[in-house]
């Protein structure tokens, strides 16, 4: 494959993965991008001083990630502001916006840089992905929609078995999760 031809495989892969996201938003269900997924894949995330998110393989990825972890933000979307593609190493990094949208019709941003970063193989299926935001402000924001009322009974239950210390999974102590955050 020549370096235009890649290149504009990956741009067409962007425009893919950018329609699904908005499909899935408007489902309320993301689920559906367990498709973009190699069998073996891994996902990850930090969530603040204590614990990062790794999800190990196609089936951990829908169920965990794209579902229980979006499981009460039925009402969010992830605009993305940005994409840039990198063809020699196959990978795409996406700059987003998490924006809750509230009862009373207004939407409220969690302020920051948010995004992903992918890895994708030569079938153009993920191999990686790495998810990157401003934790205080996520917590900020959260804090803002359970004064408002606005934080949906599902995504109040999730916090609250957190709090309670439930082990929930693919959550790992700091620098435990079975492959590397970065």
């Amino acid at each position: 494959m020549t370096s235009s031809s890649k290149r504009e495989a990956l741009d067409d892969w962007v425009q893919r993965w950018l329609q699904a996201n908005k499909d899935s938003e408007a489902a309320g269900d993301w689920k559906n991008l367990a498709e973009f997924y190699t069998d073996d894949a891994t996902y990850g995330w930090n969530i603040g001083p204590k614990e990062d998110v790794m999800c190990v393989g196609k089936d951990e990825i829908r169920d965990v990630a794209l579902g229980m972890e979006m499981e009460g933000l039925e009402n969010w979307v992830y605009e993305y502001q940005k994409v840039l593609v990198d063809e020699k190493q196959n990978e795409i990094v996406g700059f987003w916006k998490q924006i809750a949208n509230k009862s009373d019709g207004t939407r409220d941003e969690i302020y920051g840089i948010g995004g992903s970063w992918f890895r994708l193989n030569d079938d153009l299926l993920i191999e990686w992905q790495r998810d990157f935001f401003d934790f205080g402000h996520v917590q900020k924001a959260f804090v803002k929609l359970i004064s408002s009322g606005d934080l949906t009974p599902t995504m109040q239950k999730r916090i609250e078995r957190s709090v309670a210390g439930e082990k929930l999974p693919g959550y790992y102590p700091l620098g435990e999760a079975p492959v590397p955050i970065w």
